[in-house]
């Protein structure tokens, strides 16, 4: 499992150019799911997720958890592109939506997250805060 995750003041995404998820300051999380992953991967990425200290502290250091911030969920099969071989990338180790979307839901539960809309074709919108963006992995 994959998650690029990128602290926010405001994210959204949007099908069919209807807003359907947005939050305020907090943390975008764009989720890529493998063959390999279970609810342990799930369980495991969302207490980093949630514990990661990239908020500043009163001291402007990077030093806050999530807390009481808001979190919204893409899911992102192309976080397992493969680029080595050639320049079409290659999404043989994407797992498929019928175990991705479980695992991802259950992501999104754990962490309380707003989220796009699985397999759709969305924009999502972003101000990064910072910026702060981190790739986890478990």
């Amino acid at each position: 499992m994959r998650a690029l995750v990128q602290r926010v003041t405001r994210a959204s995404v949007r099908v069919d150019g209807a807003v359907v998820s947005q939050i305020g300051p907090g943390l975008l999380v764009l989720l890529g799911i493998t063959h390999t992953d279970d609810a342990a991967s799930v369980a495991a990425l969302a207490r980093k997720a949630r514990a990661l200290r990239v908020f500043p502290d009163a001291e402007g250091r990077m030093n806050e958890p999530l807390g009481e911030r808001e979190v919204l969920v893409v899911s992102q099969f192309t976080l397992y592109g493969d680029t080595r071989r050639g320049n079409r990338p290659s999404y043989v180790a994407a797992a498929p939506g019928e175990l991705a979307e479980p695992l991802y839901e259950a992501f999104r539960a754990q962490l309380g997250a707003a989220g796009g809309v699985f397999g759709a074709d969305m924009e999502v919108e972003l101000v990064n805060d910072g910026p702060v963006t981190l790739l986890l992995e478990s």
